[in-house]
């Protein structure tokens, strides 16, 4: 017998808006198709952050529209849109805003004034976050999880909903800074893209050398993403999907009793809790966007490589003998069932 449970919450999650929430992400799916081709399970990912109101890292090599695509959400969502370019010399402020001296016009007098920094935005691009050292990624990732920025004795809200896309460039670590596996770890997904397929590419190639600007048109509002997160939080699980989403984390860990034997071989670090309600959260938009009134084992397991891959830090041994972490976490679904 499983018990459910629910989210303490005024939403109220029913078939109509099951269903609504199904239309709309198909809406935007259709609408981002004009400029992105192929890529779906990108999108997908992408759209589920959204719905769980998250952030996400992004890996992929220049080219395969990273930013487009981030870009496009904003357009499709009606969201203000924010791209912020990591460099070496990029200082917290830089992203945060500061304090200015302004000359009031009706005084005569001077007057401090906070400049507000590109931060102040629904959806920021931070692209190549490496590149920037680790007090800008510091200031980075503290205003991610406080949504808020704080200057001199001063607090100033960001804007709801707010969300996060971080992109990395895998193949050229030269002149970066790696990202510390405690930041990695606020980020919801870790989203991977893949080139495009011969027939995608070629697509690609036709939209993008011609004069056609395919128009996009707003889909939901930010409003309407917000009242779609509490909806997402407001799905019932049962008791026993979230003991398989904890049991599926803790064999992460190498200390674990029950962990299996190549975790204990190959793993230096585990997931943090914070997996473990990436899991659940992600299953419950999954079952929302699927057309389902509840989250289950399948949800848990579809979006497990998405949470977990950036969460297991592996050995000098696992190095050695070339074994990856998602070799791992294929190990770990196919041994630990629901």
């Amino acid at each position: 017998m499983h018990t459910i449970l629910e989210a303490d919450t005024d939403q109220r999650v029913t078939v109509e808006a099951i269903e609504r929430l199904t239309a709309q992400r198909k809406a935007l799916v259709n609408e981002l198709g004009k400029v992105i081709v192929g890529q779906r399970e990108v999108i997908d990912n992408v759209l589920l952050t959204i719905f769980c109101g998250g952030h996400s890292l992004v890996m992929g090599v220049p080219g395969l529209a990273k930013t487009l695509l981030v870009r496009s959400l904003g357009r499709v969502l009606d969201m203000t849109f924010s791209r912020i370019q990591f460099t070496p010399d990029l200082m917290p402020a830089d992203i945060t805003g500061t304090d200015i001296i302004q000359d009031d016009p009706e005084t005569g007098r001077r007057k401090v004034e906070f400049l507000k920094g590109p931060i102040f935005a629904n959806l920021i691009l931070a692209d190549e976050i490496n590149r920037t050292p680790p007090k800008t990624q510091a200031a980075m990732l503290q205003v991610m999880q406080e949504r808020e920025v704080t200057v001199g004795n001063t607090t100033y809200p960001l804007p709801q909903p707010f969300h996060v896309f971080a992109t990395q460039n895998p193949i050229e670590m030269e002149g970066t800074y790696v990202l510390p596996e405690a930041q990695a770890d606020r980020f919801m997904f870790n989203i991977i893209t893949r080139y495009p397929s011969q027939e995608e590419e070629e697509q690609v190639v036709m939209n993008t050398t011609g004069t056609a600007m395919p128009e996009l048109k707003p889909v939901l509002s930010a409003a309407e993403v917000v009242e779609i997160q509490k909806l997402v939080r407001a799905v019932p699980v049962s008791t026993e999907v979230v003991r398989y989403a904890v049991r599926l984390v803790s064999r992460t860990r190498p200390d674990d009793p029950a962990a299996p034997r190549y975790i204990k071989e190959f793993v230096r670090w585990g997931a943090s809790p914070r997996a473990s309600q990436y899991l659940i959260l992600g299953a419950k938009a999954r079952a929302a966007v699927s057309g389902k009134l509840c989250a289950d084992y399948e949800g848990v397991r579809s979006v497990a490589r998405q949470v977990l891959s950036h969460r297991i830090l592996t050995n000098f041994n696992a190095r050695a003998q070339k074994v990856t972490v998602p070799e791992l976490i294929e190990k770990l679904l196919g041994d630990v069932k629901p």
